[in-house]
């Protein structure tokens, strides 16, 4: 069984090969299949992705890495060293309207599947590669996220201002890359709409990184500031971090001197907003070691939940700090159905999975097809390209 297009889906109609691995490209070419796109994955012979051995943990049909990232695909099986495989993938290639990659950088053309060659018999090809560090003098570095959250700079404004370095929970620059890929992507097709022809999309994972830096990364090159580790606080805004309670951690964020105000009317320490210390967020940066201890004093009484439902009422932001579960349940409470039930090719339920966060109208239902297993479309995806070539889409 195949995955079909999505009728009246946004990209119902478009070819994707993926060519990628691991989390950035899948994570793309997912996101392609999600908004429509039919993505035909090429895998190895006999391991497949190196997420399918990524375990533990494992649902009842693999690893959770490998599914989190690879609903709505088919699966074929192509030794890209061998002569006869190689054709298929060109062929595959040919008929395409987008090809992710993030072999290392020269990698598939030495096997034939680079841009140039492949864009002379398809011109309408956006071509999409994905590295760690480039394809130019960081083309022979290893890519991985970890490593380009220490080499970026974003582990050292992550952690305890007197600990060590921290990486971020998940694998934060991936599901960046993966974003900036899809965005490119996105904005090629728009292009060849008009022009009828593709072009090649590069995005590396150091870029990705230190594009998302923000503020950090202003705060350096336009004031000359080097941004340091603050653990939960935040380098311009007080409060805007985590703050002791009866029990548990409670984030707060007075984004504004009106924020600020109303909390310390709800904790019971009005005088706190016109003091000359703390009545200016400036002041409050300035005095950010006396002012906190006086508001955990406030907080003191009660615990964090009661603080989140308390402060929450008088337009105050506040939080407590909850389990991925309970995040998700939270969502769910909020009518934001957070999660989507995926299907084997029978149609049978197998799991749940973070739906993809676009919300249409009109409404533009999920695709819902479970990742699938290694080789699982082979026969069916190389009898169709062994078929009669499909005329070229442009001439």
């Amino acid at each position: 069984m195949t995955s079909q297009a999505q009728p009246g889906a946004p990209l119902a109609g478009i070819l994707v090969a993926d060519f990628s691995r691991v989390l950035a490209g899948p994570l793309a070419t997912m996101t392609l299949a999600d908004l429509g796109a039919r993505v035909i994955k090429v895998e190895r012979p006999g391991t497949g992705d190196d997420t399918r051995q990524w375990v533990p943990p494992t649902s009842k049909t693999g690893a959770t890495y490998f599914e989190s990232v690879n609903r709505n695909k088919e699966s074929i099986v192509l030794d890209l060293t061998q002569p006869g495989d190689r054709e298929i993938a060109k062929e595959l290639a040919r008929r395409a309207d987008v090809l992710v990659e993030n072999f290392k950088p020269g990698g598939l053309e030495k096997l034939g599947l680079g841009y140039d060659s492949l864009a002379e018999e398809n011109p309408g090809l956006v071509y999409a590669s994905i590295s760690g560090f480039g394809s130019t003098g960081g083309r022979d570095l290893p890519g991985y996220d970890f490593i380009v959250q220490a080499l970026g700079g974003l582990m050292s404004i992550t952690g305890d201002q007197q600990g060590d370095p921290y990486k971020v929970g998940v694998a934060l620059v991936d599901v960046l890359t993966a974003k900036d890929a899809t965005i490119g992507i996105l904005a090629a097709l728009s292009e060849r709409a008009g022009s009828g022809r593709g072009r090649r999309v590069e995005v590396n994972l150091l870029s990705s990184l230190q594009g998302a830096l923000a503020n950090q990364g202003q705060a350096y090159l336009g004031a000359g500031v080097v941004p340091k580790r603050l653990g939960n606080d935040h380098p311009s805004i007080v409060p805007y971090q985590l703050l002791a309670t009866a029990d548990d951690p409670l984030a707060v964020a007075a984004g504004n001197d009106a924020q600020f105000a109303r909390l310390c009317e709800a904790i019971g320490s009005p005088e706190l907003s016109a003091d000359p210390r703390f009545a200016t967020n400036s002041a409050r940066v300035r005095h950010r070691r006396e002012l906190v201890p006086l508001l955990e004093a406030g907080l003191s009484g009660a615990g964090a939940k009661a603080w989140q439902d308390k402060l929450v009422a008088v337009g105050v932001p506040a939080g407590r700090v909850a389990s991925i579960g309970e995040g998700l349940d939270f969502a769910e409470s909020l009518g934001l159905a957070p999660t989507i039930e995926v299907h084997d090719a029978g149609g049978d339920i197998i799991g749940r999975q973070i739906r993809h966060p676009i919300t249409w109208t009109p409404a533009l239902p999920p695709r819902t097809q479970a990742p699938p297993a290694l080789g699982e479309h082979t026969q069916d995806v190389v009898a169709w390209l062994r078929g009669v070539r499909h005329p070229a889409r442009f001439q």
